[in-house]
Parts: C-alpha cells; structure tokens; sequence
C-alpha cells in the first residue's frame, strides 16, 4: 500500500518517491502503448499517470465500451509487466483539452443540466459510469497486487466550484466501490483553488508550470503534513487554432522547464509531468477555451511541446529533463532508449471522387422539422456538424443575419450559394443578406469545434441554441439534419467536377511496408480527414497544425482509402503524405 508517514510516501513501508509521467491510453493507438511506456521507464520514472475519459467508454447511456484502445486493464497491466505503478484519475472530469472534459456530450440533452455538483440526475449518470468502470480499477490496485497506488477525487474542482457535499459524495462512492488506493485532490497553487477543491483528510497536491517554491509551498499551507508533490508540472502547453505552437512560440521552452523540474526534484518533493507523452485527440474530441468571453477551440494534435512528441519520438526536452532527473535521484535503474518509429513519405495520392455534402443529406442524416432552431443535444447527436434549413421569403433589402447563440461556426448559403461565414471566436463579426423578390432558401451549415473543457463554462451545447433573425425578425419553420459523421459508408461518390465545398473527395492508395506518417494538405481550406474509416482529425489553413498524425497501426497493407470533407474549397483534390510534422505557421 502507498501510505504517508511525515514527509514521505511509503510503499509496503518503505520509503518510495512518485517520479511520474502523463500518458492518456485514449491518445495513443493501442499498438504503441508499450512503446511508450518503455520510453517512461528508460527516461527514469516509476509510475504512469493516466486520466479516464467517461465519454468514451460510455458513448450512450449505459452502453459501456472496454475494448480495443479503450481496453484501460490492458494499458494498466502493460505498465505493469514493465516495473510501473500506476495513478489514475478517473474522474468523472478530467479537463485535459478534451471534448467536455471527458463529460459525455448526451447528459447535455437534459435542459436543466448541472455538472460537478449534487444535482441528482448527474449523479445518477455518474453512478452508473463508476459502477461500470471502478470493478475493473479495484483489482488493479496494489492492495490487490495491482500496480495502481492511488486514485484522485475528480479534478481541478476549484477551478470550478466549491460543492463540499458533492466532492464528499464521489470520495466516499470511490471507497464504498473497494478503492483502497490512496485518494487525492489537484488543484491550482491558489487559495481559491485549494479551498474548493479539497476536502478534509484527502491528501491533497498543486499543479503548475513556474514557481515551483511558491507552488509547493501553497500546498504545505493546506496540507500540512506529509510529502509534496506536484501532481500536474506541466512540461508545455496546448494550441488554439490561429495561434502559434506553443513549443516553437516559446512558451514554456526547455531551460525554464528544465530549471522548475530540478526546483521541485531539489525540494525532494514528488512529481508528474504533464504530458510525458500528449499525443493525439483523433476525432472530434479535441476541446475548446474561454478566456475573457473569446471562445478558442483546440487543435487537433495533443503534441504539447512534452518530452515525447505527438509520434512519441524523443524531443531535446527529454533529454534535458532526464538528465536533471538523473542528478537529482541517484541510482536510478538503466534501460536502453527505444528507436523512433520509422516514418514513411508516401507522397501524393489524388483524391478523384466525390460528393456534394448538401446532396448527401438523404445518405448522411434524417430530417427533423422544428418550428425554431434546437441544439445538436436536443437530437442524441454528440459531435460533427449539423445543417438548419428555412425559406425566407422576398423581397427583402440588405438587412442584417443573426444567429443567437451560435456554437460554434457556421457557413451560410442562399439558394446553395456560399453568403459568409459567422464564427462564435469573433461575435462582433456581422453578416448581411439581400433577398430576392420569389424569397430564397437559407442554409446555415455549423460545426462543432469543440466543447469547453474548463472553467464556468461547461454547458456548452453545439449548434444554434436559440434562435436566427433577420432584420431583426426570427425565422420560424426549419428543416434540421444532424451530421455526425460517425459513418460515410452510404455517401455516393462519382467523378471529381469541382474541388468548391462543402464535398466530400475519396482516394485511395498503396502501400506495401505501413509506417507512421503525416497528412498535410496544401491548398485546402478546412475539414475533417478520414483513412480507412478513422478520423484523424480537423484541418484548418489558419494553423498552427498543418498536418494530422497518421500511426501505421491505421495503414493497411495493400489499399488504403482517405475521404476528406472539404468546407470551403481546395486548390487540387490532391494531398501528401509527409515524413514530419507541421505544426506551425
């Protein structure tokens, strides 16, 4: 058991010091967990710390997923047959740039929703995950034999609330589960932050980036007794579309990462970094800021600027930090550093089908009629796009669009034709429409870039919440079609005719030898990208990520297919496959 006596932890009592790393199961192939974890164990550390992503495993109420890369035991057991113990964080929040904080989007079609606190339908919801998820964590544990030596008690709460009742509910719905393991709070190095997030007898622990005497010293200040411990040091940061990477922007950048580490090593304190190892946010669930009421979607790639990059390469960072490590901790045990994967170029690949997005809606989506605009929650539909049709009638002189409450970007047409974009990043945006005498049907195409994953801001359902006006008058009469685009198998592609969007292009490829590599796509605008039925991702010109992240895992020996939703238009149906990433304007 991992216990506190004075100022340490002991393991079976014995004198034992938390050198952790980040590595989130759900951000890496399945294929390329142990190589990961090899390449924790060779840099020096002796424990693995992995959230748990709840709406991954439970993608409809009750439907339960543990298989595949979400096979958390087997992520578990791999760091286990490897010398690591573990930390998870269950949540049921987890933050971490992810699609509502790892919430499932579904609790959101419940107008009177509130998260994180003892509101009973939430409760109940979260229940039922924690009955589901807990067993297969308990045997785990290291009373059991497990590797696991702690659980944390939700996450960051005092960055977001102060519900003493709620944070005493899930602690004790942990231990009457069987968690044996040592229970944990994390929070900001903030009075604020640690007065909502901790509850009396939990051991509680900071995060930060700077100020590592600052930081730990706030933690002694609420908890008086026993090791430090930085549960989250962040080693970099995440990137918001429109922004610079932040490795190569400098932010956090080697010496000052490499100065706080050996600050908090020095200090005798323990540690996590965070990442060790980001990875990738395949799919929509990437996550979305506010900051002074600018929402910021995040991009795809979750590289981080951590000691591993996003293809789990060694960076000059992990060098840097591992040597600190080294002299701080002395005789730590000596493993041979993994290779990088081998990465393959495979150039070119002509994308010659395709299909109009609007005259695939019959194929992609059922038509649902409401009087107003309703959010995509309001129709189970989790992630994607989804279009609002209307006819307004003419004519009508230049007057001003309004889409109330708009989450998150939205492409409007008249009669099929593209009429400009409105984007919840920039409200002060304004758009204007002229309609013609016989009236003309309007089209607004929206896409959910991402759920806010911090802060106050949690309940941020997608698409049009309230309401469309022009001139100031509300349109009324709508056609709906919820796109999730979980599936494009039913979309007929015929010969490429036009590269404008929104479309579809599909191609395919050879390959004979899989290796990772990267997608980039010059002269598209901004989409999504499919390979072999999986969604690697979003694109976006305006950067910083210029490529997506494609594991040979995803490759097929023989031929492989790449479907990619076009938005606006591309140069050239053709795209590359490179042998590095972009990740910077």
């Amino acid at each position: 058991m991992l216990t506190i006596s004075a100022d340490q932890f002991l393991l079976d009592d014995k004198p034992f010091r938390i050198l952790s790393g980040a590595i989130h199961y759900f951000r890496v192939v399945p294929e390329y967990w142990r190589d990961r974890l090899e390449k924790a164990r060779a840099f020096g550390l002796n424990t693995i710390e992995t959230y748990v992503a709840w709406n991954l495993h439970e993608p409809r109420p009750g439907e339960f997923r543990f298989d595949g890369g979400l096979d958390l035991v087997r992520f578990i057991q791999t760091a286990a047959d490897l010398g690591l113990k573990v930390i998870v964080r269950p949540g049921p929040y987890i933050c971490s740039e992810w699609d509502f904080g790892g919430l499932p989007a579904w609790l959101l079609k419940d107008p009177s929703l509130q998260v994180r606190c003892m509101y009973p339908p939430y409760l109940e919801a979260m229940d039922r995950f924690l009955d589901a998820l807990l067993p297969r964590l308990v045997r785990l544990q290291i009373s059991h034999g497990g590797p696991i030596i702690a659980m944390q008690v939700e996450n960051e709460y005092g960055g977001f609330g102060n519900d003493r009742a709620y944070l005493e509910y899930l602690a004790n719905g942990l231990r009457r589960r069987g968690v044996d393991a040592l229970l944990f709070t994390s929070d900001g190095p903030r009075d604020k932050d640690q007065q909502g997030g901790s509850l009396p007898g939990v051991y509680k622990t900071v995060n930060f980036a700077y100020g590592a005497g600052q930081a730990l010293e706030k933690q002694r200040q609420y908890q008086p007794e026993g090791p430090r411990m930085a549960t989250e040091f962040w080693t970099g940061w995440f990137d918001h579309w429109g922004d610079r990477h932040h490795h190569s922007a400098g932010h956090l950048p080697i010496q000052a990462v490499h100065w706080t580490y050996r600050s908090i090593l020095s200090a005798g304190a323990s540690v996590n970094l965070y990442m060790f190892h980001g990875g990738t946010s395949f799919g929509f669930m990437n996550g979305a800021n506010t900051e002074d009421g600018r929402y910021q979607a995040d991009v795809s790639s979750y590289d981080y600027g951590a000691p591993l990059d996003e293809a789990g390469d060694l960076t000059p960072k992990f060098h840097a930090l591992r040597k600190v490590l080294r002299s701080q901790v002395p005789n730590l045990p000596e493993f041979p550093l993994p290779k990088p994967s081998r990465k393959a170029a495979y150039g070119r690949v002509q994308l010659d089908r395709s299909a109009s997005l609007f005259g695939s809606l019959d194929s992609l989506s059922h038509r649902q009629v409401r009087p107003a605009p309703e959010p995509m929650e309001a129709f189970d539909q989790d992630y994607g796009f989804i279009l609002y049709r209307t006819q307004v009638s003419g004519p009508r002189p230049r007057a001003r669009l309004e889409i109330h409450d708009l989450h998150d970007r939205a492409q409007v047409f008249l009669d099929g034709h593209p009429a400009g974009v409105l984007e919840r990043e920039f409200p002060g945006r304004t758009l204007y429409l002229s309609i013609p005498a016989q009236g003309a049907r309007l089209d607004i195409l929206v896409e959910n870039m991402g759920r806010v994953n911090f802060g106050p801001d949690l309940m941020d359902r997608k698409g049009i919440t309230r309401g469309v006006s022009l001139g100031g008058q509300l349109l009324f009469g709508w056609e709906i079609f919820p796109l999730p685009l979980d599936t494009l198998e039913a979309i007929q592609f015929t010969t490429v005719e036009s590269t404008v969007g929104p479309a579809f292009f599909r191609g395919s490829f050879q390959v004979e030898d899989p290796a990772d590599t990267f997608l980039a796509l010059p002269g598209w605008t901004k989409g999504v990208a499919w390979l072999n039925g999986v969604n690697l991702g979003r694109f976006w010109r305006r950067g910083p990520q210029h490529s997506l992240y494609v594991p040979a895992p995803l490759i097929r020996k023989g031929e492989n297919e790449l479907i990619v939703l076009e938005l606006h238009s591309a140069g050239k149906p053709v795209v590359e496959f490179i042998d590095h990433p972009k990740l910077d304007r």
